[in-house]
């Protein structure tokens, strides 16, 4: 799928006819229907709906996640935000990993985040050059999604910065958003609604017009065989259904940058395969591609750049084949990050001969 053109110029945010008025009635959608004006009927089916928009586009604060601080960041003179600070004594060097800043879509520059005592985030630079397909890799808890939530302003750091194709995430807000489609890990959303609903409504968000997320957020449904759910509430969908339901929010509105975290998971290998022609479409067209993964396959088939990251720091990156380094991904990966496979003390386990 190729990402056309049309965004902005339609909805503005927070405007009227992104949110239902206290009746019932919502303007822009037929009398009585939940569909918005424009919108083919899908298949009825069963978990009916009400739309209930809780925030104002481009006011809302995201929703809260385990371990999120509730800190405004406001930008200082210079268009930095104020908690930034210098790379600490020995830091790995900016853009040591990646592009120059000029053929970047993603920067990031010396990224905090902690947690009590936990250093999730330390000191991580990393620039992800536009129209890669760039995958981050590395154990549980070592910090990706922490990274990727930074990155999108989903996350306050504690310091550092992160661009996307030079805009500050965390100075202007409503302009970098608008350029990045994100694909979050247990992020809260409007379950309540339909899958239809769901994705006019995220396009709507990002001031897309009406017409073109509707036929978008269709096109996408068909693509992704979730028309056929009807009006079934996303709350009611399979868990590999909500992942594509929530991939379609994040293409609705065009982006240049895709940011999935784990966009594979709990996905059936059709619905896998589909996705990757639209991730490699999407790239084609001059798009980039963010994606944490754990299946290294997928990353060597997929990708054409990998961060291997452990401990909170960027260990490795660069071109597949350069990190491989010659090696099978797997084995690469064993060896950056210093793991080892482990089966001692397991000799119990043994099929039962009773």
């Amino acid at each position: 799928m190729v990402p056309d053109g049309g965004r902005g110029g339609g909805a503005a945010r927070g405007g009227p006819d992104a949110t239902p008025d206290r009746v019932g009635h919502r303007p822009g959608y037929r009398a009585g229907s939940r569909l918005p004006v424009g919108a083919p009927s899908p298949a009825p089916r069963r978990g009916r709906s009400r739309l209930v928009l809780e925030e104002e586009a481009g006011t809302r604060r995201p929703p809260y996640r385990k371990g999120m601080t509730d800190v405004t960041v406001k930008p200082s003179p210079g268009g930095v935000p104020s908690h930034s600070a210098p790379p600490a004594p020995g830091a790995t060097a900016p853009y040591a990993h990646g592009a120059s800043p000029a053929t970047s879509a993603v920067t990031l520059q010396g990224l905090y985040k902690a947690y009590g005592q936990t250093l999730a985030v330390n000191n991580l630079w990393l620039e992800i050059p536009a129209g890669s397909l760039y995958a981050m890799v590395g154990p549980n808890g070592a910090g990706k999604t922490t990274t990727l939530s930074m990155a999108t302003g989903l996350l306050t750091p504690d310091s550092g910065r992160a661009l996307v194709h030079g805009v500050d995430v965390w100075a202007e807000p409503v302009r970098a958003k608008a350029l990045i489609g994100v694909l979050p890990d247990g992020l809260r959303t409007f379950d309540r609604l339909n899958g239809l609903e769901l994705v006019t409504y995220s396009g709507l968000l990002r001031g897309t017009d009406r017409d073109t997320v509707v036929r978008r957020a269709t096109e996408l449904l068909h693509v992704l065989e979730l028309w056929e759910a009807g009006t079934t509430m996303v709350a009611d969908y399979s868990a590999g259904m909500r992942k594509k339901v929530h991939l379609a929010c994040a293409l609705v509105h065009s982006p240049s940058v895709l940011v999935l975290d784990e966009p594979f998971e709990a996905v059936d290998p059709v619905s896998a395969q589909t996705i990757q022609a639209i991730l490699t479409d999407f790239v084609r067209a001059g798009g980039t591609v963010v994606i944490s993964s754990h299946v290294m396959a997928t990353v060597e088939r997929l990708c054409d750049h990998v961060a291997v990251i452990n401990a909170g720091r960027v260990v490795a990156a660069g071109t597949v084949a350069e990190v491989a380094d010659g090696m099978d991904l797997d084995q690469r990966f064993a060896q950056l990050v210093g793991a080892r496979v482990r089966t001692e003390g397991l000799s119990w386990l043994r099929p039962s001969s009773d």
